[in-house]
């Protein structure tokens, strides 16, 4: 079975994010894998992977989902964790005065009461961008962008990262920092 670009990145997604253990995979604190052993893995779950296919589903991916190490021998998923063995230690960044957020209509009345929390992962993702927020939000229903006040955030104290492909990165965002402009949102 020839498989597609969009099936290998998914199950990237899923051994390099959140199960690893299904291919008897091992992620360092850094969720990196050797490259070798996820071949070796994915080819005992019935996946066809080699070197190649996984270097042009990294390079091409639209989102940069995923990191090949500079010696060229480990991968790992940019951001997104559910697995608690990872715990990339990003630095501490000033973010830019305005971040952006993502999400459905039908999560509004929630957000806008109790703020942005990272749900199973380890962080709340953001943008620099209305355009990816609101392609973020599209997959959850009718999108919703929300503007996060991620300077004045930071001026209290809340630390900011970005990932290897640029998503920003916060343990919560409080509702005070949030403002949901009706306005912009898609339809």
């Amino acid at each position: 079975m020839k498989n597609n670009t969009t099936e290998i990145s998914k199950f990237l997604s899923y051994v390099l994010r959140h199960q690893p253990q299904a291919i008897d995979l091992t992620l360092d604190t850094e969720g990196w894998a050797d490259i070798a052993a996820l071949i070796d893995g994915a080819r005992r779950a019935g996946k066809v992977l080699d070197d190649t296919v996984i270097r042009a589903v990294v390079r091409d991916n639209d989102k940069q989902r995923f990191t090949i190490s500079e010696d060229g021998t480990r991968i790992r998923a940019a951001q997104g964790h559910t697995t608690e063995a990872v715990a990339i230690s990003h630095t501490a960044i000033t973010p830019p005065a305005t971040l952006f957020h993502g999400t459905a209509t039908r999560f509004i009345a929630s957000i806008m009461q109790e703020g942005l929390k990272p749900g199973q992962r380890q962080h709340v993702h953001l943008s620099d961008n209305r355009q990816t927020a609101t392609s973020v939000g599209q997959r959850y229903g009718v999108p919703v962008v929300l503007s996060v006040a991620a300077g004045a955030m930071h001026e209290q104290g809340f630390a900011f990262y970005q990932a290897d492909n640029g998503v920003w990165l916060t343990a919560q965002v409080p509702p005070a920092f949030l403002t949901h402009d009706k306005t912009s949102d898609a339809a």
